[in-house]
């Protein structure tokens, strides 16, 4: 369900419409409840269960239809809380997701391209972005990313690479953005979407980890800031929601709100979570109200960590390296990039010390870096605890495992020939083969290492035989790679041959 910001009612951010209404249900004359949830409040919970996640839990756990609102939603409690988020980011209609990001980036893609549409996609796309062209039928143009050979990261292309995919196919919908990346470099956004309207078409922007963008003025901007038509938001990511909680923006004319509507009810679960909801509403109000305020405290600490693990011989914490011509247009410094060459290991190495031994958990690895990601929940205790850990963790040099070997694949590797609609080549008759003999063959399946689940290998792509060498040196290496039929990569899952 979306709504427009434009309602006056809806303007005071010190209210909070769902958790509200959620508190005055609570302490109001008690409802005899025969509809789902089937604990009844927790009243059929098991005491065990009620143990470890208390009593609050269940008690909050309500229907939005006849629990939270009447059955026809006439309080219109879901439609002031997304009002009022709209008008806290400058949308003009916000929609709240309680199954996260990924539907609603499928659900912004499907309400611009269908079936054999073509639709400009930044090539280091979330794999959600590929269910999506797999869904959808859709057949992406890939948009080449900005490679940094040196420290082998993929940052977002800038607005020349997007012009150039427009000129070679102009019939393409719009375009698909990723930015920031897991990495916290973000693209060039406003002049990208420019570059989308002159054309007529519009940008979504899958800005899953950019949620907390728009309050605070240190940060790059935000989706709705830059000029993107639909912006979606994680915020359980780097806000306060709860797993799974996801909202998407929309402003201008490019976008049907009401097909947006559509495309998400095709895809969304028929009973939301009342508590995600309430916690997107809450976070919303703490950021209009105090998010400067809060960003600032977490901005400082940012900024003492990196100047702290700039001084660990063997660590690197990465800044002003991320961008720049050819690399990243900005940077959220709330994320802290750390390479460990220096150290004789891995990132997947040091991410398993760090979480063995200090119970200290990062929000990425890789082959050759962790990625640190601040917020306004932490503290100087908390960063003093993975300062504490990361000197310590110096001390282990010489103890940590060597990196094994990833056969890194060139940029040009990773440029796959696309010979099929991903739809196609997912859905048609497929084979399981050895790895080796998959070189040469279409995939029939997504390989996206996780995190951050960037797809390597995408349906309907002939598989080079650098991707195979580097996916299968990878998994040895520690790589997870949950999404492919044979998570050991000993096989792959091909097109089969007719």
């Amino acid at each position: 369900m979306s709504v427009t910001a434009r309602d006056n009612r809806t303007r005071d951010h010190s209210i909070a419409p769902v958790l509200d209404a959620l508190t005055e249900h609570r302490r109001g004359v008690r409802h005899r409840s025969f509809t789902p949830p089937g604990h009844k409040q927790g009243a059929g919970a098991d005491p065990r269960v009620i143990a470890t996640l208390g009593q609050d839990v269940f008690a909050a756990d309500l229907p939005s239809l006849s629990g939270l609102d009447d059955r026809r939603m006439s309080g219109r409690i879901l439609a002031d809380a997304q009002a009022l988020m709209a008008d806290a980011v400058g949308a003009e209609h916000a929609f709240f997701s309680t199954c996260g990001s990924s539907l609603a980036v499928k659900s912004a893609m499907l309400s611009v391209a269908g079936p054999y549409d073509e639709l400009l996609v930044a090539r280091n796309a979330h794999k959600s972005v590929v269910s999506g062209l797999v869904l959808a039928g859709i057949e992406p143009v890939w948009v080449r990313p900005h490679w940094d050979a040196g420290y082998h990261f993929s940052h977002p292309p800038g607005p020349q690479e997007v012009a150039e995919a427009f000129a070679r196919h102009p019939d393409a919908k719009g375009m698909v953005l990723i930015s920031p990346t897991a990495y916290g470099t973000c693209a060039d956004t406003r002049g990208i979407a420019e570059v989308c309207h002159q054309q007529g078409r519009p940008l979504i922007v899958d800005e899953a980890w950019g949620a907390h963008l728009p309050f605070h003025p240190r940060l790059p901007d935000g989706a709705m800031e830059a000029g993107a038509d639909v912006g979606v938001t994680s915020v359980h990511k780097m806000g306060a929601g709860l797993e799974q909680a996801s909202v998407f923006h929309l402003r201008g004319q490019l976008v049907d709100p009401s097909v947006l509507r559509m495309r998400e009810e095709l895809l969304e679960t028929a009973s939301p979570s009342v508590l995600i909801y309430a916690a997107i509403d809450g976070w919303r109000r703490q950021m209009a109200e105090r998010g400067r305020e809060l960003l600032d405290d977490a901005l400082s600490l940012a900024d003492g960590l990196r100047e702290a693990v700039g001084k660990l011989a063997g660590l690197t914490p990465l800044a002003e390296e991320l961008t720049g011509p050819g690399r990243a247009y900005d940077r959220d410094p709330l994320v802290t990039v750390i390479d460990v060459p220096g150290l004789g290991t891995s990132g997947y190495a040091v991410a398993d010390w760090l979480r063995a031994h200090r119970q200290i958990d990062v929000a990425l690895a890789d082959h050759r870096r962790i990625v640190i990601q601040l917020t306004h929940a932490d503290s100087q205790e908390s960063v003093l605890d993975l300062t504490d850990a990361l000197i310590e963790l110096v001390k282990q040099r010489g103890s940590l495992p060597p990196p094994a070997e990833v056969r890194l694949p060139s940029p040009a590797g990773l440029e796959q020939e696309q010979v099929m609609l991903p739809r196609d080549a997912y859905f048609g008759p497929a084979e399981q083969v050895p790895a080796e003999d998959a070189v040469g063959r279409i995939a029939a399946e997504t390989a996206s290492p996780c995190p951050p689940g960037l797809p390597v290998l995408v349906p309907g792509e002939r598989i080079s035989r650098e991707t195979v060498d580097y996916l299968t040196s990878g998994v040895q290496a520690g790589m997870y790679v949950p999404d492919t039929a044979d998570q050991t990569l000993r096989t792959l899952r091909v097109v089969a041959r007719r």
